[in-house]
């Protein structure tokens, strides 16, 4: 069973991704920017300055996800693109949450001022959603080749794996 688990910034991706994957007992997949960044030996935001000249970084840290992903008969992989990436996904969720509820949740977890969160959150979004678009024609805000889609606003991270859970036993018991 591979599970592919998408969302944009303080969806709750990473968090819901890391306990589907424990209770499960399978493999967590959550390759990203930072680490391809520590890997070069690059910090982190001078690392995203150079994405944004250069496609091949993205095409790179996506492959190989997916690489990772398809050396497991079961995983979780965790990234933004994951169920458009992973095709052949046993099960793609897509995980939604207003603006604001993303925002106070990434502002918990990094601190600052709200407003200076919100700024980076519009701003973060808006050149996700433009770079994906143009390299790969994937719009990252639809989610129609979700299997299931979870709003998790009024949901705590426990909740939304377990409805996730409860789908993927589903699947297994078919």
């Amino acid at each position: 069973m591979r599970v592919a688990i998408s969302g944009r910034s303080g969806c709750g991706n990473t968090t819901v991704s890391t306990f589907v994957a424990e209770r499960m007992g399978y493999p967590l997949i959550n390759y990203t920017f930072r680490n391809l960044a520590q890997e070069r030996g690059v910090d982190f935001w001078t690392f995203c300055k150079m994405a944004e000249k250069d496609d091949s970084i993205d095409r790179e840290l996506d492959a190989r996800q997916v690489a990772m992903a398809l050396e497991h008969t079961n995983c979780v992989l965790g990234s933004r693109l994951a169920i458009w990436m992973l095709e052949d996904a046993d099960l793609k969720v897509y995980l939604k949450a207003s603006l604001e509820e993303r925002v106070t949740r990434i502002h918990k977890r990094e601190g600052g001022s709200w407003q200076d969160r919100l700024i980076e959150t519009k701003r973060r979004d808006a050149y996700d959603t433009a770079r994906y678009k143009r390299i790969y024609g994937i719009d990252n805000t639809d989610p129609t080749v979700a299997d299931l889609v979870i709003q998790t606003d009024s949901l705590i991270p426990e909740q939304v794996a377990e409805i996730i859970i409860a789908e993927i036993n589903k699947r297994l018991a078919r």
